[in-house]
């Protein structure tokens, strides 16, 4: 049996897990980071695009990885957020969101998910060993270390490991670490689209009794869709012609953006809360979705994982430099302590939020719009409110402030 051992090591490839690799690689030098993926490591073909808010950003302007990802991104310059019941055809405006949350900065960038995938490979590719394809088959701690099973017989250790596998995390049930939440009984359908009239860099957001429907404006004539359908009803769309949905998406959007062509297959995905007991285990942290699973509503899923990359990056590097032990239960207390009050604040905005706009109730419809009205005219309340989106903190992790650890 062979046995390979590193300083940390990291357990799913997707953008949460290579941030954390970057970063760690950046700010230690010599610092051994292995990872690990059940898939062979390689730029995403993936169609769709993230929301990446401008504290989350800073952390790729900090690592150096901003620049490339910039040139193929988009700016949202302002968002519009309306609200209708089931059959209405007016689209009243509510609440509107303009302007940058600093003079020239904008408080999010729309950047294609394959773009920032082959960036960050290409970042850590020749300062990390990838073991990849490989399937864990047992995880146990013994004295100072972590160690991992492979299907093919090696086994992997490290004083410090880092589980960033997923909202369906092996390694959290291999730890034993239950979860709460429920199930939305909702579906997020996700395609992009290419329409005829120019988005001008803004988002919409429009308010339907099945759930929020978002249009995320991409370079040129081309928007992200992320909208919530019930659970019932999401196989309809699932199953139309482009054409055909083309037809339903230019209706649902009130025809804002002209006449709309389908440029991907729609996908579809449950939604769910999902919140993890704990963050950390002996000699083990969760990042990223198998930390926390939260609804798309406000585009903020990706965001708090790389949030907690900044986190668990700067405890683990400040213990290095000490000569302290990165994976103790000291350390990784720290970085709970850092990311659950952030994550729960979130998590019960997001819900809130879709119980809150997820229903054609006449009475509460009235309260919303009301409401949405007040804050609309309450300028240091909505500055308040793009802050908080925007993932900017002064008192947060070096990285999210764009400095080095």
């Amino acid at each position: 049996m062979s046995q390979q051992t590193y300083d940390v090591l990291i357990v799913g490839g997707g953008p949460v897990g290579l941030t954390l690799a970057l970063a760690l690689v950046q700010s230690a030098r010599g610092i051994r980071v292995g990872l690990v993926d059940r898939r062979p490591l390689s730029v995403p073909r993936d169609a769709r695009a993230s929301a990446i808010a401008a504290g989350v950003r800073r952390v790729f302007e900090a690592l150096g990885v901003w620049p490339e990802m910039a040139a193929a991104s988009q700016p949202i310059t302002s968002m519009r957020i309306t609200d209708s019941g089931q059959g209405d055809i007016a689209r009243p405006l509510f609440l509107t969101f303009d302007g940058d949350i600093a003079p020239g900065e904008a408080f999010a960038h729309m950047v294609p998910n394959g773009v920032s995938g082959r960036v960050l490979l290409n970042a850590v590719a020749d300062q990390i060993s990838v073991v990849a394809p490989a399937v864990v088959t047992g995880y146990s701690v013994e004295g100072g270390a972590a160690r991992l099973a492979l299907e093919d017989g090696r086994v992997l250790s490290a004083p410090l490991l880092v589980a960033a596998d997923g909202g369906q995390s092996a390694l959290r049930g291999m730890a034993g670490i239950g979860v709460i939440g429920h199930d939305y009984g909702q579906v997020g359908l996700v395609t992009t689209i290419g329409h005829e009239l120019p988005h001008d860099g803004v988002a919409y957001e429009h308010f339907r009794p099945a759930g929020p429907f978002a249009s995320l404006p991409l370079p040129g004539n081309r928007s992200s869709l992320v909208w919530t359908e019930r659970r019932e009803t999401a196989p309809r769309f699932l199953a139309m012609e482009p054409a055909e949905l083309a037809g339903e998406i230019e209706a649902a959007m009130g025809s804002t953006l002209g006449s709309v062509t389908v440029e991907e297959q729609l996908m579809g995905f449950p939604l769910k809360l999902q919140i993890a007991h704990d963050f950390i285990a002996p000699r083990l942290a969760l990042v990223g979705d198998a930390a926390h699973v939260v609804h798309p509503i406000a585009g903020q899923g990706l965001n708090l994982g790389l949030k907690d990359v900044a986190a668990l990056a700067e405890v683990v590097i400040e213990a290095v430099r000490l000569g302290l032990d990165h994976g103790s239960q000291d350390v990784l207390e720290r970085y709970q302590r850092w990311r659950r009050l952030d994550t729960a604040s979130m998590a019960a905005m997001t819900d809130g939020l879709n119980r809150l706009f997820s229903n054609d109730v006449a009475p509460v419809r009235a309260l919303r719009d009301f409401g949405l009205g007040l804050v609309d005219r309450a300028g240091p309340i909505k500055s308040a409110l793009i802050r908080t989106a925007s993932g900017v903190s002064a008192s947060g992790p070096r990285l999210l402030s764009g400095l080095p650890i």
